[in-house]
């Protein structure tokens, strides 16, 4: 018996060392997921210019337009938990998928401003349940002594594909003048992507049917309330100055076209720690690379309220980025851990829900004291909600998620 005893601890210890991070199944999901976020964002820095000349609306109607996408995306978001954990989890990732990719072609045939009005704003149902399916897959088909790890390599494909979509964008659209081939480029790359997500082989697990009356816990991680009001006060602040920093270059600073350099900083900042910072989350230092992105990240806050200048616009971004890219991975390593395996798609949905809630406040917020006050104003108030939130993680949500996590 004690022999077959050690022979047991030994066959674990050799196959858990033999797991692999870059399995054929994750290389497959973070490549779907790249595609997601560069079809989408392909579009995003010429939108405005595309309303403005082909439908000529004015600014308050281009905000109003592009905004109702965040309003769909953040509703289905709040469902998509529950959905992702109640049904089969490709089933759901290739129907939203599939609709994902589809509605670009909607942005084509849209011949009045109120046509893309409802197409964009219906595009982002699919685009909500789409990133919440995928990460949930991703965690599916990662090996569970490398899951903290593969989070939060995960996101680099939203950073990376975040970083160079605009580049090409602007490249495609000086190249040709036609937006309609960037409509047709966004449905490629995600028809390619819905391909890729077709060929993925998910282990077969049950799907728990619940007995009881539908709860709130199903659609949101209650036990995660408390990470919740941290990430959404981290995401005011993001929200604050990612809407307004472009405008504040040039009308402030007197910085021409800064905002591209700003955000390519920004997204180096989120690699790079990314990249340093998985090695950390294998280890299990979850609330040690929380504790260190929310510290840099509010330094980066600081030094862009403080300094009115290029040197203070431009190293705030790799700065903020260096602590975002800490900190995000670390708070989807917290939800999920928080959550049973049967509540890892809300885990994921409480976790964007939470980011977006933030990111509206921030926007709407933002833009009264810009409006009113200036924009001075509008980020130290960013600065100051940082500081509540990084506050909130040490005195509470540190030890909260110590007492509370699963695994």
């Amino acid at each position: 018996m004690i022999l077959l005893f050690l022979q047991h601890k030994f066959y674990k210890m050799i196959t858990a060392k033999e797991e692999k991070l870059w399995n054929k199944n994750y290389i497959k999901v973070w490549s779907a997921n790249f595609m997601i976020f560069f079809s989408f964002m392909l579009l995003t820095p010429l939108l405005p210019i595309y309303l403005s000349e082909t439908f000529q609306a004015d600014k308050q109607t281009i905000g109003i337009v592009l905004s109702g996408y965040t309003i769909m995306a953040l509703i289905s978001r709040a469902l998509s938990g529950y959905i992702v954990d109640s049904f089969p989890r490709k089933l759901v990732l290739l129907t939203s998928y599939f609709l994902f990719f589809l509605f670009f072609t909607g942005y084509i045939i849209a011949g009045s401003l109120l046509f893309f009005a409802i197409v964009r704003t219906f595009h982002g149902a699919p685009f909500g349940a789409t990133t919440v399916a995928n990460s949930t897959v991703a965690i599916d088909v990662l090996p569970a002594s490398r899951r903290a790890e593969g989070i939060g390599y995960y996101g680099l494909s939203n950073n990376l594909a975040t970083a160079i979509s605009p580049s090409i964008a602007l490249w495609i659209f000086h190249a040709t003048h036609n937006y309609d081939i960037l409509f047709g480029t966004s449905f490629a790359i995600g028809a390619v992507g819905f391909i890729i997500n077709s060929t993925i082989k998910l282990p077969q697990k049950e799907i728990i049917k619940e007995k009881n009356k539908l709860s709130l816990d199903r659609f949101f991680l209650l036990k995660g309330w408390s990470e919740a009001l941290c990430m959404i006060c981290f995401a005011f602040s993001y929200g604050v100055i990612s809407t307004y920093v472009a405008i504040y270059g040039k009308e402030e600073l007197d910085i021409t076209g800064g905002a591209g350099f700003f955000f390519m900083l920004f997204a180096i900042g989120l690699i790079f720690s990314r990249l340093v910072g998985s090695r950390s989350l294998r280890k299990g230092r979850v609330a040690e690379n929380a504790s260190i992105g929310c510290i840099i990240a509010l330094f980066g806050y600081l030094l862009f309220a403080l300094l009115h200048n290029e040197f203070g616009y431009y190293s705030a971004a790799l700065i903020i980025g260096l602590g975002n890219g800490h900190m995000w991975p670390a708070f989807q390593n917290m939800f999920v851990n928080l959550a049973p395996n049967s509540q890892r798609g809300t885990a994921n949905s409480s976790l964007l829900v939470s980011w977006d809630v933030g990111i509206g406040i921030g926007i709407v917020i933002g833009g009264f004291l810009a409006e009113i006050y200036g924009y001075h104003s509008a980020f130290w108030c960013a600065w100051i909600i940082n500081i509540l939130g990084v506050t909130g993680f040490f005195l509470y949500v540190r030890k909260h998620y110590q007492k509370n996590k699963l695994c």
